[in-house]
């Protein structure tokens, strides 16, 4: 087993202040810490004890870190991408592609020669990427889209009249005709009408009506940070999702989201395909994005934990990845899994025992442990452990 030295991403939608202080750094931060990655993604590696990526070194030996299952079922690399997020600020309104779809993505622009760094490229990898985000602290998000009938009483009790396409598009065609058809307006009609939504919307905000609040507080907040932007309008009909902390959401392929404001621990399979679909300044691909989406509707499941081998675990129906939240105490407690493992501390300090010795692990780090190695561990502490989902 090895302690990890994972890399921090610094996005202007991070928090200067939780993760410096997870990893016991001075806060506030000059720069907003957004993610701290744990994981073999070839973005952004974390290295081991003896300095090797672990990209590098799943390559070098992926029998003895990932196991014959993992390797047979996913190749030579860690399928799954381990972060923790935390966000001041929203992050872009986006989807994932299903395998099939990442995989004919891929083909094709690899087959054109666009080129892996351009900003127009779309499908980074030929793998989808499904996520689960679980709440270290109240955390908010953009999760699918709510009930039509119910997105038609929230544009409708704006009064906008710039609204009105939008409105009878989502009537007589349902989502799959209102989303594509705000997406293809003007720049000049896109700032027309996000304008009179933000007004409206703060309206009835000031006026404390309980009825879509939070839905309109967020509509006027995200068009003063992107004006023109018709993910503002989309917004009005996707559900509102409010985590406390211990709740978790799972986003399969097509899922429109956007995180809002909060921190999590992120645990995806390791793919870099993003569709994007607004609140955002980067490229923005709509034919893809259209073809990707899940326009079905309906309420989106807050996920809770059921007791599972070693702690509470946050059930998903992939394989990739299995998240579970591990409470030690001072007895020493199994942690052997038959796929690697990715550890992480958030509280306490944590003492692991396997052939090779002792590790300890105090707040705000991890480590890494290869399929099947026996190992134990005890506290007190609070550990995030990821592994896989085979069988």
């Amino acid at each position: 087993m090895w302690q990890l030295t994972s890399a921090v991403r610094f996005y202007p939608w991070g928090s200067r202040t939780v993760i410096p202080e997870l990893l016991g750094q001075p806060s506030p931060a000059e720069r907003p810490h957004a993610e701290l990655w744990m994981g073999a993604h070839p973005d952004e590696p974390s290295l081991l004890g003896d300095g090797r990526p672990l990209d590098k070194a799943v390559t070098e030996e992926p029998d003895r870190l990932l196991g014959r299952a993992v390797v047979d079922r996913f190749g030579a690399r860690l399928p799954f991408l381990m972060k923790v997020l935390a966000a001041d600020a929203p992050l872009s309104l986006q989807a994932h592609p299903t395998t099939a779809q990442a995989e004919a993505g891929f083909a094709a622009e690899e087959a054109a020669g666009v080129p892996h760094g351009d900003p127009t490229r779309t499908f980074k990898d030929p793998w989808h990427k499904p996520e689960l985000l679980l709440a270290l602290t109240t955390f908010e998000a953009l999760c699918g889209f709510r009930p039509v009938e119910e997105s038609l009483h929230c544009l409708a009790k704006l009064q906008v009249p710039e609204l009105k396409p939008t409105i009878a598009a989502l009537a007589r065609g349902g989502l799959r005709a209102a989303v594509p058809q705000l997406l293809a307006l003007s720049a000049k009609r896109r700032a027309v009408l996000v304008q009179a939504v933000a007004e409206s919307a703060s309206r009835f905000v000031a006026a404390a009506d309980p009825e879509f609040i939070n839905t309109y507080r967020w509509a006027a907040t995200l068009a003063e940070a992107y004006p023109g932007d018709p993910g503002v309008v989309i917004s009005l009909m996707c559900n509102h999702l409010k985590l406390e902390p211990g709740e978790a959401v799972f986003l399969p392929a097509g899922n429109l989201h956007a995180y809002l404001s909060g921190a999590g621990v992120e645990v995806m399979a390791s793919s870099d395909n993003v569709l994007r679909g607004g609140l955002t300044a980067k490229y923005v691909d709509l034919a893809a994005l259209i073809e990707v989406l899940d326009f079905s509707d309906g309420r989106v499941p807050v996920l809770r934990p059921v007791l599972g081998p070693g702690g509470l675990r946050y059930p998903v129906p992939v394989e990739e990845f299995d998240l579970t939240r591990i409470q030690l105490d001072s007895g020493a407690g199994s942690l052997t899994t038959a796929g690697p493992q990715v550890l992480l501390c958030t509280e306490g300090q944590a003492v692991f025992s396997a052939a090779d010795g002792e590790l300890v692990l105090e707040r705000g780090q991890s480590a890494f442990v290869p399929a099947g190695e026996p190992v134990s561990a005890r506290g007190p502490a609070v550990l995030y452990r990821t592994t896989t989902n085979l069988g």
